[in-house]
């Protein structure tokens, strides 16, 4: 029997799932970062013929991952959608999916870049959160203590016997957390990039990489660029 991967931070328990998701047993919440719902939607309004099936994908992952961690509350930090106006490029099928989302638990969306104004679906809509002490966001920010963001799409390069390995990972040293992109069509940003640069006490950093099917702590001495 696999045991369950257990990240810590800022003195609470928090379960990694192979998804980019995040699952606070203790409070009974699932963190989800960067759905981006509707971003093939919105490129193919620009006319790039893209297959417009992300965010039927991403909500599969979003059920699964709350269908298994039985979680109560869910928050998204940010960038839920990919426009501020992509909530109503949204199939009726998946707005129906959405609405019993809403409907079968507390949902929080927060703010992001892409999506900086409430939107009409269900749950509540704020610009940041405070639970139990740490701060939920969506941009992560120098010197703070106690944060937990998304918007910077962290992945983990790794060389090992010759191999090397490229996926997305959750990242933290402890004061901050930056969790991976959730959503199905969202891309990701080498964590020896300069967009991480001055965000992370080095010493401190830990790095869980996604999996096919579970997640795993990884040396910070095995990272490479690229």
């Amino acid at each position: 029997m696999t045991e369950t991967p257990i990240l810590r931070f800022a003195g609470n328990n928090f379960e990694p799932l192979p998804s980019g998701g995040l699952y606070w047993h203790a409070q009974q919440t699932l963190l989800v970062a960067d759905l981006h719902f509707e971003k093939m939607a919105s490129f193919a309004r620009r006319g790039q013929m893209l297959p417009p099936y992300d965010t039927g994908l991403t909500l599969a992952r979003l059920e699964a991952d709350l269908r298994r961690t039985g979680a109560k509350r869910m928050v998204s930090l940010g960038d839920s959608f990919h426009r501020a106006d992509a909530s109503s490029l949204l199939t009726n099928s998946d707005r129906m999916r959405l609405d019993t989302l809403t409907d079968l638990v507390e949902c929080i969306w927060l703010s992001g870049n892409h999506d900086p104004a409430p939107h009409s679906i269900g749950g509540t809509c704020l610009p940041d959160l405070m639970l139990d002490g740490l701060i939920l966001t969506h941009e992560p920010k120098r010197g703070a203590t106690g944060l937990m963001a998304g918007h910077l799409h962290p992945a983990a390069h790794i060389h090992i016997e010759g191999r090397s390995t490229r996926r997305p990972c959750f990242v933290h040293d402890n004061r901050l957390l930056i969790l991976p992109a959730y959503g199905a069509s969202t891309g990701s940003i080498n964590i020896l990039s300069p967009a991480f640069v001055g965000l992370f006490h080095w010493p401190a950093l830990e790095v869980t990489m996604l999996g096919k099917d579970r997640t795993y702590p990884v040396s910070t001495k095995r990272l490479v660029r690229g």
